[in-house]
């Protein structure tokens, strides 16, 4: 059955962003983001693989982690780059195991270590089973690599199941 609105949460978001980007709420910017929202997922529906399953209420305590956690880094990286001045900083490169199969997973991951201040996400390994990451103070890479897995991936197994 095809739906009238294949991604109504899409659709929202575009109506949403459009009323931000016009920067007033009036009868006609609201009208032309509603077509907005509604054309474009349309037109662009049969370019989007299959949703996949996500659970939402995990789903939202995997964000309130997530925001806990750069929050947290904030404070750690300012506390390093005041306070260690670079002498003792150990970088290094995090070669991670994953367990997930979806791209879409495997996508949030990468974004939730990018996004977390001192660590990047850098690669992907082609066949999709590790993740190349650079972290800014690593003393201990195993255990960085065991807290990313227990912390992130882990919990997106039980969002994207």
């Amino acid at each position: 059955m095809r739906r009238v609105i294949p991604h109504p949460g899409l659709s929202v978001l575009l109506v949403i962003f459009w009323l931000l980007m016009a920067n007033s709420l009036s009868f006609g910017g609201l009208l032309i983001g509603i077509i907005i929202g509604i054309v474009l997922p349309i037109f662009t529906a049969p370019f989007w693989p299959g949703r996949p399953n996500v659970r939402h209420r995990a789903g939202f305590v995997y964000l309130a982690i997530v925001l806990w956690d750069i929050v947290t880094a904030n404070f750690e990286v300012a506390a390093i780059i005041l306070f260690k001045r670079n002498r003792h900083l150990k970088p290094a490169w995090l070669v991670i195991p994953i367990e997930l199969t979806s791209p879409e997973a495997i996508t949030v991951l990468a974004g939730t270590i990018s996004l977390t201040p001192g660590t990047v996400s850098s690669d992907v390994s082609s066949c999709g089973n590790y993740l190349l990451v650079h972290a800014l103070d690593s003393p201990e890479p195993e255990a960085d690599i065991a807290r990313i897995k227990t912390r992130y991936e882990a919990r997106l197994k039980k969002v994207f199941a």
